[in-house]
């Protein structure tokens, strides 16, 4: 990895808040606009058509910011909104926002892919409150913000019509009210206050239960591995009083004098090497594996088991392996015997 110089560092980090600057300030006048809008919508269709105008502004203002970071001032800026619980707003400084684009500049970032799946379903239900408080513009950019994270979410069509319902009624209501333009302002700035306070109050009530759902995660993963060392201690002990036990007892008697031919009377005719493990060639492990088995009159290797193992496990598969292939010259009776195998990095 190639390490930042802090004028480089500078650098990003004035770009990163140049752009959301930017985005501070044109979000600002989409909202200024908004307060202004609804007195002129007369009719169903200028609703929907001026939310929408709106939603679009609003998220233009905040691609534009956007467009200009880097992966890395990306994914640093996802980080720090998903932190201070920036889940999906507001436009321009959301982790949503940050992780689509990043997601767009880097195909196939599984981190932001991640993010996106725990994201949407908050998006959705932030997206019916905005409907239902008839903040429709912001009802709109979260849906787009859904349809970008995935096109085919089950979600869409039911939002997008209810949406559409709700700007008619609202512009029936409108209609019939005809409110003044201070009224109309009055109602856009209480909009924006509930916006902003619910939407804070949601977004910190998500990341809570994401934290605790990821500990909670966490603490079974560690449960897990405890268990599963415990296990494999249990085991490793075991198997070593069971050595401990065949080596102190007493060798019995050979039952015919072929079957203790002495290791010098036999003649091996092949004993391929075993092969070195990778894991163990790349960590420059070496050790060794004494491999007791019986050689059968046709010189075949049967009975093949690991005596002793230094590492232990690390080579065990391997040297087994390759004693099975070992042929030897044809004996009179069943022999058994034992060959300790090394294992060393410098050899292969």
């Amino acid at each position: 990895m190639v390490s930042k110089t802090p004028t480089t560092r500078r650098a990003s980090g004035a770009r990163l808040a140049a752009a959301l600057g930017l985005a501070c300030v044109l979000a600002a006048c989409g909202r200024s606009d908004e307060a202004e809008a609804p007195a002129a919508a007369e009719t169903p269709g200028a609703v929907t058509a001026q939310a929408s105008q709106q939603a679009a502004a609003r998220q233009q203002a905040a691609d534009d910011a956007i467009a200009g970071l880097s992966v890395d001032e990306l994914r640093a800026a996802a980080s720090a909104a998903y932190q201070e619980s920036r889940l999906y707003a507001p436009a321009g400084e959301n982790a949503m926002e940050y992780y689509l684009a990043l997601r767009e500049k880097q195909a196939g970032d599984a981190a932001a892919s991640s993010a996106l799946i725990d994201l949407l379903p908050m998006s959705v239900i932030a997206t019916e409150q905005s409907r239902d408080r008839g903040d429709y513009a912001e009802a709109r950019r979260l849906l787009g913000l859904i349809e970008r994270a995935d096109s085919a979410h089950p979600a869409l069509e039911r939002l997008r019509t209810s949406i559409a319902n709700a700007e008619t009624q609202a512009a029936a209501k409108v209609e019939q009210q005809k409110l003044t333009a201070e009224q109309e302002t009055q109602r856009a700035q209480q909009l924006e206050r509930e916006r902003a306070q619910q939407q804070q109050q949601q977004q910190t009530a998500a990341a809570a239960q994401l934290a605790q759902q990821q500990a909670a995660d966490q603490t079974a993963r560690d449960e897990a591995d405890r268990q599963t060392a415990a296990r494999e201690e249990a085991a490793r002990q075991q198997a070593a009083r069971q050595e401990t036990a065949r080596e102190e007892a007493p060798t019995p008697a050979p039952a015919a004098p072929a079957a203790t031919a002495a290791p010098a009377q036999l003649r091996p005719l092949s004993t391929p090497a075993p092969r070195y493990p990778a894991d163990a060639l790349r960590a420059g492990t070496r050790g060794e594996v004494m491999v007791e088995f019986t050689i059968d009159v046709d010189g075949s290797v049967s009975n093949a088991r690991v005596v002793r193992a230094d590492p232990p496990r690390t080579f065990d598969r391997e040297a087994l392996a390759a004693v099975r292939r070992w042929r030897f010259e044809p004996v009179p009776a069943p022999v058994t015997t034992r060959r300790t195998i090394g294992f060393s990095p410098t050899a292969n």
